[in-house]
């Protein structure tokens, strides 16, 4: 059986199937969302702080060794409101993906994740070095009395040991060592060390210690904090597997090393999925069953049917290649923000580098057409012409919606985006807004060429692809 996509008339079929249902409209984001979603976090770090600081007395301060254990106090529940905050940000809060999009949202993440570490770090020396001062003892004595005495005390060490791991291993040159798979895996150990430092914080931190309701709100923050990753992360993702029941029912090669994987199941018609979007999948076939990949989707979905392409470069993309028919898929999204509901103006410029054709071919079919459509520059950078994967497709999109299609074809050396070629191409560029997708180095170098020429940064989208 093969499974077409005709991208002008918006309908799939094969041989058992003459045609299909669209999906239906995606929904638009939300940008008061995200505006509110800062306002809370800052307030709730106000408020921690505040709690911190009124839970100290004069008396504690100017005793022997208080300040180290205030300055450790407060290190460690700025720390740990944090982490909360850190997790959160990857918590696939659904309003929140589609306002922010989940590229911006993970740059968040990163950014803010050496802070609850360094300050957990600074609590534990801290906290040691006060005890120490307390009780007129050595440092090593300290420890060995923390370890041995305080309730809670080991797993809080284990807890942060498994924090640290997770960090050491997200620094960019050694992340760049690792594989995809190991890298993730160790990752989830974050979601324990916090869970093991909770106890640990509840029972000795002096902001609780006698508050009830300081104690019992935190508390509530903990678990909502667990139940928002429990229901996005867990409970959504289950639910829509076993509603829409995707298996694979093609595997095709569109290029060398680029494979299409369609899909087919129920009610994919009310999916909103926009184009230019994503989606995690997990194919429960052997060896990668217990792994979840981010692959966009390459087509508007057309129910039954669902398209992803993929290049193979790691070992999850390559294996895609030799799915059996029949397997079964685990679904999570979609997500982000690189939608036609992120443009401000009426016309639009898509650039694409390799295989970031797969989320242009879906957002061009996306935007509106006619007189008063999107009116497309379509450009596509590739090494050799047979990368160009779904030129007749988006030859065709173009074509409907009275756009242009340039291809430049060769190394980045030869055949580079500098701002000679966008003042030839795009003449207008100033008036449009300009969707970029495609590997890092192709991204960034995209974004600082529009930069030179003083495009409107609030007009530039991007999705960037990376192993």
């Amino acid at each position: 059986m093969t499974i077409t996509f005709d991208p002008t008339t918006g309908r799939s079929g094969s041989k058992r199937s003459p045609g299909s249902q669209p999906a239906g409209p995606s929904k638009a984001p939300l940008p008061l969302v995200a505006d509110l979603g800062v306002l809370v976090a800052g307030l709730g770090l106000g408020a921690t702080l505040g709690v911190t600081l009124t839970a100290e007395t004069h008396s504690e301060l100017v005793a022997t060794g208080g300040l180290a254990m205030f300055a450790g106090n407060l290190t460690a529940m700025a720390g740990t409101y944090l982490a909360l905050v850190m997790v959160l940000l990857v918590s696939r809060i659904p309003a929140i993906e589609r306002a922010v999009g989940q590229d911006r949202l993970v740059r968040w993440h990163r950014r803010l994740s050496p802070w609850p570490l360094s300050l957990l770090a600074a609590h534990a020396v801290l906290t040691t070095i006060g005890y120490a001062e307390a009780a007129h003892s050595g440092i090593g004595k300290e420890i060995a009395t923390f370890v041995g005495s305080f309730p809670d005390m080991l797993l809080a060490l284990v807890g942060f040991g498994l924090m640290a791991i997770a960090a050491v291993t997200s620094i960019r040159a050694i992340r760049a060592r690792l594989r995809r798979e190991t890298w993730w895996t160790i990752h989830l150990v974050m979601y324990l060390g916090l869970a093991l430092a909770f106890a640990h914080v509840i029972a000795l931190g002096p902001s609780f210690v006698n508050h009830p309701l300081t104690r019992a709100i935190w508390t509530v923050a903990w678990l909502a904090t667990a139940g928002v990753v429990i229901v996005y992360r867990i409970g959504l993702p289950v639910f829509k597997t076993l509603y829409h029941r995707l298996e694979v029912v093609e595997v095709r090669t569109e290029a060398p090393g680029v494979v299409s994987v369609i899909c087919s199941g129920r009610h994919l018609e009310r999916l909103t999925l926009a184009g230019g979007q994503f989606m995690l999948w997990r194919f429960l076939a052997r060896g990668i069953w217990w792994q979840a990949h981010p692959y966009s989707v390459s087509a508007l979905v057309r129910s039954p049917y669902i398209r992803l392409t993929v290049k193979q470069v790691g070992d999850h993309s390559a294996a895609l290649g030799r799915l059996r028919l029949g397997t079964r898929v685990v679904i999570e999204g979609p997500y982000g923000s690189f939608t036609r509901h992120a443009q401000r103006h009426t016309k639009a410029l898509l650039v694409a580098g390799g295989i970031g054709l797969t989320a242009v071919r879906s957002l061009l079919e996306d935007l509106p057409g006619g007189q008063r459509g999107a009116h497309p520059i379509v450009i596509v950078r590739v090494s050799r012409p047979e990368d160009f994967v779904f030129r007749a497709e988006i030859s065709a999109l173009v074509h409907h919606r009275r756009g242009q299609l340039h291809e430049i074809v060769g190394p980045r050396s030869d055949a580079s985006l500098d701002e000679k070629v966008f003042g030839k191409l795009v003449p207008d560029i100033h008036q449009r807004d300009v969707f970029v997708c495609g590997p890092e180095g192709f991204v960034s170098q995209v974004k600082a060429t529009l930069a030179s020429m003083n495009v409107d940064p609030s007009t530039i989208h991007h999705e960037a692809f990376s192993l």
